[in-house]
């Protein structure tokens, strides 16, 4: 029988069918895999269903090489799996594209609004019982319909984003993608493609990041793409924490050209840098795109129809590497 590693708690409803397509672990407690349990799923497993909170070792792929055959990731983003090495040993990788585009999309616009009218401050001080009441100057923050949202990424979710931002809030929307994106895409939210994240930024009160982590993106939104931004504009990522150089980010914020932002990944998660505490413009959230019910058992879903696809000698659906 397949003997199947789950490397972190998966919905109640995912574990129990997950349980039913072969000799399954569930591991417990719920924490990440240290670097000798790679070492001993790589011999013991035959498929391993890992998460983007996990850190893969390098050794781990060679020797993984003629007993584990498959990586079948629960999430989209799969730049914690190195494919090259993966591919090279004879494993498979796959994701969970599609599913998780909505609610993605929601908390980004829930991210984007709750720093433009400041409330993660708001509700700190009620909290606090430093609330004094009503006045004209109180917390004042940025009007978000009818502005400009900039998008860097025009895939599902920038597109569920920008659908969401110009037919609910009557935002004009501006973006960069890597490729061109087809007019009629576009014009389903009266969309402008620019040509480069700089120009972007330079029209944008709202910056949303919705491209890819990895090395190609690793620090893409810098130090010059800050510089590009309007004065007291605001960024909102719930990409991947390394797209962002923080050290940019940080001097943005101190030098008060940033006029916030709402973040949902950050570089080297779990672990957030201290500076992010020091700064009440930012709203914090911890990494929850896809955190509704609906959407994590569709992830769970579609991550064992592709262990079911490869089980019946079918090629996955959802293949990368």
């Amino acid at each position: 029988m397949t003997r199947i590693l789950l490397t972190r708690a998966w919905p109640d409803a995912a574990e129990a069918r997950a349980t039913s397509l072969g000799d399954v672990t569930l591991r417990w407690p719920d924490t990440p895999m240290t670097a000798p349990e790679w070492m001993e799923a790589a011999r013991d497993f035959d498929v391993i269903m890992p998460t983007v909170s996990d850190t893969i070792p390098p050794g781990f792929y060679e020797a993984a090489h003629g007993k584990v055959k498959l990586l079948a990731s629960y999430g989209v983003g799969y730049n914690h799996i190195a494919t090259d090495a993966a591919k090279a040993n004879g494993i498979a990788v796959t994701n969970t594209p599609g599913v998780l585009t909505d609610c993605t999309a929601d908390l980004a616009m829930g991210l984007l609004i709750a720093a433009a009218r400041r409330l993660g401050e708001g509700e700190r001080e009620l909290r606090a019982g430093n609330w004094d009441g009503w006045r004209p100057t109180h917390l004042i923050g940025k009007k978000v319909s009818g502005a400009t949202l900039g998008i860097i990424g025009f895939g599902r979710i920038g597109q569920a984003v920008a659908h969401r931002a110009h037919h609910g809030f009557g935002m004009r929307i501006v973006f960069q993608n890597r490729s061109r994106i087809a007019p009629e895409i576009a014009a389903r939210t009266g969309a402008r493609q620019l040509d480069t994240i700089r120009a972007v930024a330079a029209e944008a009160d709202f910056l949303s990041l919705h491209c890819p982590g990895g090395t190609e993106t690793a620090g893409l939104i810098d130090t010059t793409v800050f510089d590009a931004m309007k004065p007291g504009a605001i960024l909102v990522n719930t990409a991947r924490g390394d797209v962002v150089d923080e050290d940019a980010l940080f001097a943005a914020l101190e030098s008060g050209h940033l006029g916030g932002a709402g973040l949902d990944v950050y570089r080297g998660e779990p672990a957030l840098d201290p500076r992010f505490l020091r700064h009440d413009n930012i709203v914090l959230a911890p990494h929850l795109g896809s955190a509704t019910q609906a959407t994590r058992n569709a992830m769970g879903d579609r991550a064992l129809d592709n262990l079911e696809a490869w089980l019946a000698g079918a090629e996955p659906p959802d293949r990368v590497a």
